[in-house]
């Protein structure tokens, strides 16, 4: 047998041997088990507190979109989701003759608990938080509605992050 008899020889195995273990492969959602999944059915069954200002009705909306998949609340929740969410709006680039801010970025933050509705047992808490950057314009009315677009933008993001914590903490 030659070297170049060999040599293909070889390849055919590595590439039979690649195609056997691709076989095995599949994609599918990280936290699923089919169309729904134990994840996703026990997500739409969370039931969200009520919120106390704008940016936290601002993640309790995106909340509820994630978990229910547009559906809205449930009817009969086997979760309760307890969220208290603040923001905070910092400057970061300051003009030292005018004293005043160019840019900054505004953080919203949420702590929550996640509990059993029948037993009352904690199944995940933590506190998560979602930084945006924003630009301080000259004009007042263009400064404020920058500082809720950056309120918005960081709102969605943060409940992007609470809700593949609860898939992670349901899906087990």
């Amino acid at each position: 047998m030659s070297l170049s008899e060999k040599a293909q020889r070889s390849a055919r195995l590595l590439a039979l041997g690649t195609f056997a273990l691709l076989a095995g492969c599949q994609v599918k959602p990280l936290y699923s088990d089919g169309a729904q999944g134990k994840a996703g059915t026990a997500l739409a069954s969370i039931e969200i507190s009520e919120a106390g200002d704008r940016v936290e009705q601002l993640v309790r909306n995106d909340l509820i979109f994630l978990t229910s998949g547009g559906a809205g609340e449930p009817a009969s929740a086997q979760y309760k989701l307890a969220l208290t969410v603040t923001s905070d709006v910092k400057g970061v680039l300051y003009d030292q003759e005018s004293d005043t801010a160019g840019a900054g970025r505004v953080v919203v933050m949420a702590d929550y608990n996640l509990t059993r509705s029948d037993t009352g047992e904690t199944v995940r808490s933590g506190n998560r938080s979602a930084v945006a950057l924003v630009d301080f314009p000259e004009q007042e009315f263009a400064k404020v509605r920058a500082t809720r677009d950056a309120e918005k933008r960081a709102a969605k993001e943060l409940a992007e992050i609470i809700r593949a914590d609860l898939a992670a903490a349901v899906g087990r």
